[in-house]
């Protein structure tokens, strides 16, 4: 299959949250395409619907409350909205996996890591506890942990953040998916991390084979991640196309407006 192929078809999908006290549409009726082997991002301010739209594909509600789904994902020719829920959670995880924005508490405070990927792997790969063990190891190496086999029996709060990090990509990749989605993955890491995480999301994309889908607030972000780049605002896509003609020639107001507020270096090498 090539890039030109999509393996994800998303066609009109409106995303509606459910609390307690309201109900309020977070997406409205967006489409889009995300080939075999492609980096896609994602970009816009908080609240624009671009993490409630990842979700949706894999049919999760923010903490709290519910969510309702209209509109057709087609991943690999099945509707994921239809599909049932045991179905659901076969390739949810598996097929396609999600690196989430906070480390700290994505990861379970009272288990080790090891034992934390190990589960994943049996449960989703059918392997032994010592067939796990080998694979949480070899995971742990590939996303740069040091001494993989001696750290896997650590527990999250004896990792830094950018540690951490790399932690949750390897449970993402764990099981070889062919989607990983990165919801903001750099957020709370200082910018020497920041640069580390990107670079090895990119080195998985391209060992790997996966298709990436990168979500953002920060344009400058996406510039050397990504062939193609929906930029987002008050639950639609307001642009989309090559991030080279999107950054050079952006169509949009909220666009510009975005570009105008990446830092940019002058002559001498000053941020603007």
């Amino acid at each position: 299959m090539s890039k030109a192929d999509p393996i994800l078809r998303v066609r009109d999908l409106t995303a509606r949250i459910v609390t307690r006290k309201e109900t309020f549409q977070a997406v409205r009726g967006i489409s889009f395409d995300i080939g075999a082997g492609e980096a896609v991002g994602f970009v816009g301010e908080s609240g624009c619907g671009k993490s409630v739209t990842a979700r949706a594909l894999m049919r999760l509600a923010p903490e709290g409350t519910a969510i309702a789904l209209d509109g057709a994902v087609d991943f690999h020719g099945q509707d994921l909205l239809r599909l049932g829920e045991v179905a659901m959670r076969d390739i949810r995880g598996r097929r396609i996996a999600m690196v989430f924005q906070d480390p700290m508490t994505s990861l379970n405070p009272v288990m080790s890591i090891g034992a934390q990927i190990d589960d994943i792997v049996c449960r989703h790969m059918g392997l032994s506890r010592r067939e796990a063990r080998q694979r949480t190891v070899e995971l742990l190496a590939s996303v740069g942990i040091p001494d993989a086999a001696h750290r896997a029996d650590d527990y999250p709060h004896q990792f830094s953040g950018g540690m951490r990090q790399r932690v949750l990509i390897a449970v993402a990749i764990s099981c070889d998916p062919e989607l990983l989605i990165a919801d903001e993955p750099t957020t709370a890491l200082d910018v020497t991390v920041q640069a580390q995480i990107l670079r090895l999301l990119l080195r998985l994309r391209d060992e790997r084979g996966m298709s990436l889908m990168l979500i953002t607030h920060d344009f400058g972000v996406v510039a050397g991640m990504v062939e193609r780049v929906n930029v987002m605002y008050g639950g639609e896509i307001v642009e989309a196309g090559p991030v080279e003609q999107v950054f050079h020639a952006p169509g949009h107001a909220y666009t510009r407006a975005l570009l105008d507020a990446v830092p940019r270096l002058d002559s001498a090498g000053q941020k603007q």
